[in-house]
């Protein structure tokens, strides 16, 4: 921080994300405002102390002034929300300023860049966990794995980051004796979570889960060791090996 002491831009209004892991290893993130950028953060050294970096952005042409900061604080903290790939340290929910329609537009945009230079810094904070195609890819598949008899029915996509499971989406209550020990604790751990939750007789996801490959995902839907290239199925019919390769 001393360092960085002399620098006129972090005088400045802006907005700035600490950035760390909780006890537990998970992500975390802190979102705030200040007119006083540098001020603000060093008492963070000594109020807050789950962060190792900051990221802060400040407008080049010092447009940005108390109003257009809380906006684009309450904003960022609605997208990580809805994203929930980080832990929030906010204690408290931020307060939307009103502002003008060109004000929101012009913020809106400055939103976009700002999600992309997070993304490109290696932190996805405001990334959703299902991925957009572009104009010119091929159009998102889903897949669906249903097995009446061990009571599952759940659906997903498969992404750069792994496979992703979708909110609702239901799972065995029960495992097989010999389901793999890493399955076993992987469904544990969503379990403590929270992200499944037992409803009537099946465990429910309450949020997109990020698996690390389509056979976790559908070792944890099945209860059981299985093969996510074959168990997964796309509406046509064709599995995951067959679609990826068609």
């Amino acid at each position: 921080m001393k360092e960085y002491s002399d620098r006129k831009d972090l005088v400045s209004t802006g907005i700035y994300l600490l950035i760390g892991k909780n006890e537990e290893g998970e992500d975390m993130v802190y979102l705030g405002e200040a007119e006083n950028i540098y001020s603000r953060i060093n008492q963070h050294l000594s109020q807050k102390d789950f962060w190792n970096e900051t990221i802060v952005f400040v407008s080049k042409d010092d447009n940005l002034n108390k109003a257009h900061i809380k906006y684009l604080e309450n904003r960022l903290f609605e997208i990580a929300t809805t994203v929930d790939r980080y832990k929030l340290a906010n204690n408290n929910i931020p307060t939307q300023s009103a502002i003008s329609e060109s004000d929101k537009a012009e913020m809106e945009e400055f939103i976009d860049n700002l999600k992309i230079l997070v993304n490109t810094l290696g932190h996805k904070i405001f990334e959703g966990k299902r991925e957009i195609k572009s104009e010119n890819s091929k159009e998102i598949q889903e897949f669906t794995l249903s097995n009446p008899r061990e009571n599952s029915n759940a659906t997903g996509i498969p992404t750069s980051e792994g496979f992703v499971v979708f909110k609702g989406s239901k799972i065995s209550e029960s495992m097989t004796p010999k389901i793999p020990e890493g399955l076993k604790k992987l469904r544990e751990k969503l379990i403590s979570l929270d992200t499944l939750k037992l409803i009537d007789s099946n465990y429910v996801f309450q949020k997109d889960y990020i698996f690390n490959s389509p056979s976790a995902a559908a070792g944890v839907v099945l209860g059981r060791s299985a093969n996510g290239l074959t168990e997964w199925r796309a509406n046509s019919g064709l599995n995951l090996k067959d679609f990826e390769t068609h």
